[in-house]
């Protein structure tokens, strides 16, 4: 069974019959542009929260609390844990496990 929707199966048919063969079997590039939350400033100040002491009573952060951290420091107005996750992962970083 492949899972697909009967709205995919139309949409891919009315791309091949409105732009061909090639349209229809190669997805559309998106459309939304995001821009980076992230700067060098920001990871550097990532870097150093996740390397400091965790929370009282935690063995080291997660992503969550690094990420509800830098909300509450007023280092960005918000930041999702995934945001964090990218950025560390970029730098080798284990979340300031000790």
């Amino acid at each position: 069974m492949l899972h697909v929707s009967a709205r995919k199966i139309d949409r891919v048919k009315k791309r091949f019959v409105e732009e061909g063969y090639e349209a229809a079997l190669v997805r559309p590039p998106g459309q939304r542009v995001y821009d980076s939350k992230i700067d060098g400033e920001l990871e550097a100040r990532l870097i150093a929260l996740s390397c400091g002491e965790p929370p009282e009573g935690q063995a080291n952060w997660s992503l969550r609390r690094l990420a509800q951290r830098a909300v509450e420091l007023e280092y960005v107005d918000s930041l999702s844990h995934e945001t964090v996750r990218r950025a560390l992962k970029k730098t080798n970083s284990s979340r300031g496990a000790r």
